[in-house]
């Protein structure tokens, strides 16, 4: 799914609950009430748990996973708890629920918070502004005629879309002849609740909807993985390879461990990524998440002069997660892999509560140069091979849904292993270099210690690239402090003298300086304001 496109995300929005329809027959159970619906259709599914009880979680926890198995978004009816409990991708709140902020401390940031409003001067009492949509089905302004029933309460629709700044979502019945009005008429999506009483007729009302929301059935409903070493032989059939003269894996993946041939200066590497952490699924592809877990881990090498030569993935899956997920996953992995010449040599499947990557590189040194943060010395000046903080205002032009910026997210979800400027620098005979993940301040300072010095950053806005200057300014944020605390830049932060990096700048023409390196004056960071800090994963505040 997507968090950015919300009104495609919110065009057919179904219902369901233990409570939508009080006789329901087996047939007609929660999940299959979810089936049904992600079968004709559905762009976000509901849980309408406002009676819920304990007996219920396990229910609600199956379509949560049915939900993320098809990419699609699942939300919880008022129950902040209910909706914490499961993983829920966010909440419906009335009026006199708790406010969206504590939704959102509890749920996190990125959550999606609706509203459910009954009529025009409902709005008055809310700022929209703190919601992403919002829920009704009576919109005459005094709440007292519904959009489903009667098509004289249309005209009262238009100016309650337009008073509204958010997106707006009518509810609806399969029987409903306004649908079409509904949408020439401001609405953004349908949302329909679950009345029928077996499968065969709750399929038939849903397709009705879906076709006037214009959203096409699908062919197959994912189901989550069940075998780990088939869901292992099938990926390895995947797997990037390289002809036998070029290999240097002599026995590849498939037995207890693979077989590597024998090279100088090897170099290691470990990363992580894990969900809730270093990405979210409703923010990147699965593609774009093996993707970037294969870079980040080889930009480490890249920082190390060392040539990728085989990685290796420990792999936890959730019981949400799909094979067919997982294969995306790894056309992300495997694209990686070819990018910058790299073979998968091996890893392990497991279960666990959320996706996570534990990724293990190998690399092939240079001789006689290592590059190491302790390298930087009195008198150098600090450098970037590329502009910094892009990553840092994509990752908050996802939190804030804006699609606009299609560079800045990019910089968060795809970015690149500097081996190119790598190459050079290790030309140049650079000593001191490293990736830059943990922001500008934070890796200035690693290098500040690990050297014995002091580093005064120095910025020119000049050098600030043009798109992030853009976003700042459309949202009131400052860009040194974005370049400062942002992290996962992944450009390569190296010291050397100026006159070598004149030289540099011909081979790198995009790369900029940042900081001159100081005798220790009792302060790594010698001009930093007090409170700017390092990136740290995982935190959104």
């Amino acid at each position: 799914m997507s968090a950015f496109d919300l009104k495609k995300m919110l065009r057919f929005y179904f219902i369901a609950g233990h409570t939508a329809a009080p006789d329901l027959p087996p047939g007609l159970s929660l999940a299959g009430q979810v089936d049904i619906a992600l079968q004709a259709g559905a762009t976000i599914i509901q849980y309408a748990g406002r009676i819920f009880s304990p007996k219920h979680f396990k229910d609600v926890e199956t379509i949560r996973n049915h939900c993320q198995c098809n990419a699609v978004p699942f939300i919880v009816d008022t129950n902040i708890l209910l909706a914490k409990a499961v993983g829920a991708d966010g909440i419906l709140l009335d009026i006199d629920d708790e406010n969206p902020e504590t939704a959102r401390h509890i749920l996190g940031r990125d959550a999606l918070v609706g509203i459910s409003v009954s009529a025009m001067n409902d709005m008055e009492r809310i700022d929209l502004s703190r919601y992403d949509f919002i829920l009704t089905d009576k919109i005459s302004s005094g709440g007292t005629e519904s959009v489903t029933n009667r098509n004289s309460s249309l005209p009262d629709l238009q100016p309650f879309s337009q008073q509204a700044t958010v997106p707006v979502v009518i509810s609806s019945t399969a029987t409903d002849r306004t649908l079409t009005s509904l949408f020439e008429n401001g609405a953004d999506g349908i949302a329909f609740k679950c009345q029928a009483s077996n499968p065969e007729t709750l399929l038939k009302d849903a397709l009705a909807i879906g076709s006037s929301c214009g959203c096409a059935p699908r062919d197959k409903i994912d189901s989550a993985w069940k075998d780990e070493f088939a869901l292992i032989r099938h990926l390895l059939r995947h797997a990037a390879k390289k002809p036998d003269t070029e290999s240097f894996i002599r026995i590849p993946p498939g037995d207890d461990a693979a077989l590597l041939r024998s090279f100088q200066n090897p170099v290691i590497t470990t990363d992580t990524q894990k969900e809730g952490v270093h990405f979210k699924p409703g923010w990147q592809s699965p593609e774009e998440i093996g993707f970037k877990a294969v870079v980040v881990t080889l930009s480490d090498l890249a920082a190390s002069y060392a040539a990728p030569v085989s990685l290796f993935i420990n792999l936890s899956l959730p019981s949400y997660i799909s094979e067919n997920y997982v294969e995306a996953l790894y056309d992300g992995v495997h694209k990686a892999l070819l990018t910058y010449d790299c073979e998968l040599g091996g890893g392990n499947i497991s279960t666990a509560n959320q996706l996570s990557l534990d990724l293990f590189a190998i690399g092939r040194g240079r001789k006689g140069i290592f590059p190491t943060r302790s390298g930087a010395r009195a008198g150098d000046t600090l450098y970037s091979t590329g502009p910094l903080g892009l990553a840092h205002a994509g990752l908050d032009s996802l939190l804030r849904k804006d699609t606009s910026y299609n560079k800045l997210s990019a910089a968060f979800k795809r970015p690149k292993a500097r081996f190119d400027a790598a190459d050079v620098l290790a030309k140049y005979n650079v000593k001191c270099v490293m990736d830059i993940s943990d922001g500008l301040a934070g890796d200035a300072g690693h290098i500040a210690r690990a050297s014995g010095i002091s580093i005064e950053i120095e910025s020119d806005p000049s050098d600030f690239d043009t798109d992030l200057v853009s976003y700042c300014k459309k949202y009131g944020l400052v860009p040194e402090e974005l370049i400062l605390t942002g992290g996962e830049d992944y450009e390569l932060l190296f010291a050397c003298p100026g006159e070598t990096f004149r030289q540099i700048k011909k081979a790198i023409p995009e790369a900029i300086t940042v900081g001159r390196c100081l005798p220790f004056k009792g302060r790594y960071l010698t001009n930093l304001p007090s409170h700017v800090a390092s990136y740290q994963h995982g935190r959104e505040d």
